[in-house]
């Protein structure tokens, strides 16, 4: 290559840089090593991470069983292929599997429409509130103080850039949920919309029809975001919300350092020129046969950038594909008792650490996480004698705000077993 450019050395290509932005030594790097000597390396690396140990954290990476069956089935060549959906006559089981994916996520949020390509939950978010600002016509987001932190670092980013205010509502002391009067009092005529979480990061189940109520009342829509999707197998879907917004994790994706994960956007057929993203439909070919297009596709790459809704640009086939097959596995009745599970497990990690002193700090109903107020010194104690024993222990709030010093939000799924839960909370005692 450097014959062919004219050059003696590596030294010489390099030449035109300043000698300041040179490294001027060899790389510090160990030698190459083979491929068996690599996958030894990455062994050990696991075994060192994370083998053997239990986990009792949450906050929108959560641990669930994943079926075995799930990787046989989505790297059968009907299903996963290279190829994109855009050609459809050669694309149709990559199609039919976003068609189903779209069909099951309407279900379970109880929306008529939705999509199949966001990233993951934490950009769904101000894809949500800018589908929002598109439809009313109004600048204003209302964000709820319970909604992730970090999903709310995304958001305000994206925000950012478009020049559209957002403004925080505060949540209630003594319930966790939003507070309606600190809402009422904010909300205006120029309120796109009131966005929330259910289960919110404090793990609190919010008042879906109330919060719709008071927002519809002044002309705003809301959404309703989620991060434990598993929570919907048992709590009613979110009652008046315009746009459902949230994560998949749970179904089937390990929590993975953080990705690559299965975000989703469901609303109202009304919207579904807004929804940002693709749609695949179902037709008919010209001899009549079940086949899959895709119907509705407003980004960038297709139409005039000026009138795109997104410029998302993959639909994470794959992960969502995992989904698919997960909520296909349990059914209706098998999330249910998954989500049952949940709630039973995390009832008992709380009467456990209730028995060593430790409280929740709120009163509204949860699904399989809770804040509990444990003190600072305590919590880092505790939390480092579990780890002894091979425990992750549950989230330190502390690292997000500082009123949150000393609370600590674990998780219970049904990973967690009674010994486990036990064990747990008594690093507490």
């Amino acid at each position: 290559m450097l014959a062919a450019l004219g050059f003696d050395s590596i030294e010489q290509l390099f030449e035109h840089l300043p000698e300041a932005a040179q490294l001027g030594r060899a790389l510090d790097i160990p030698p190459g090593k083979s491929e068996y000597e690599i996958i030894d390396y990455f062994r050990d690396r696991a075994r060192e991470s994370g083998e053997g140990y239990v986990s009792f954290l949450g906050a929108g990476a959560y641990r669930h069983f994943r079926p075995v069956v799930i990787d046989p089935l989505v790297t059968r060549g009907e299903f996963l292929t290279s190829y994109t959906p855009y050609q459809a006559e050669i694309s149709q089981g990559v199609l039919a599997t976003i068609f189903e994916f779209q069909t099951m996520v309407a279900q379970l949020t109880g929306m008529e429409v939705a999509n199949a390509s966001m990233y993951d939950g934490s950009s769904a978010t101000p894809e949500a509130a800018m589908m929002a600002v598109r439809i009313t016509r109004r600048e204003k987001i209302l964000c709820a103080r319970s909604l992730h932190p970090e999903y709310r670092e995304v958001m305000d980013a994206y925000l950012a850039q478009q020049g559209l205010p957002v403004e925080t509502v505060a949540y209630d002391a003594e319930t966790g949920r939003v507070d309606m009067e600190a809402l009422e009092a904010q909300i205006d005529d120029q309120t796109a919309a009131v966005l929330i979480q259910s289960p919110n990061f404090f793990g609190v189940i919010e008042q879906c029809k109330q919060l719709s109520e008071l927002a519809h009342k002044h002309g705003a829509l809301l959404i309703v975001m989620f991060t434990e999707a598993v929570a919907l197998g048992l709590i009613e879907p979110p009652v008046g919300a315009d746009i459902v917004a949230g994560e998949l994790q749970s179904f089937a994706h390990p929590p993975s350092y953080g990705g690559p994960y299965c975000g989703v956007l469901a609303t109202r057929r009304e919207f579904i020129r807004q929804i940002p993203g693709r749609l695949a439909g179902q037709t008919v070919d010209e001899d009549g046969r079940r086949a899959f297009c895709l119907t509705l596709s407003t980004r960038e790459q297709h139409i005039r950038r000026a009138k795109a809704t997104s410029n998302i640009c993959t639909n994470q086939a794959l992960v969502a594909l995992m989904a698919t097959v997960f909520m296909s596995v349990y059914g209706k009745e098998g999330l249910r008792e998954l989500a049952q599970q949940n709630v039973a497990k995390a009832r008992y990690l709380e009467q456990c650490l209730k028995a060593n002193g430790v409280e929740r700090v709120f009163s509204g109903p949860y699904f399989n996480e809770c804040v509990v107020k444990v003190g600072e010194q305590k919590l880092a104690s505790a939390n480092a004698k579990a780890l002894e024993q091979k425990i992750v222990g549950g989230l330190d709030l502390g690292r997000f705000d500082p009123e949150w010093k000393g609370w600590m939000l674990p998780c219970t799924t049904e990973m967690n077993t009674r010994e486990q839960i036990e064990r747990y909370a008594a690093a507490f005692a």
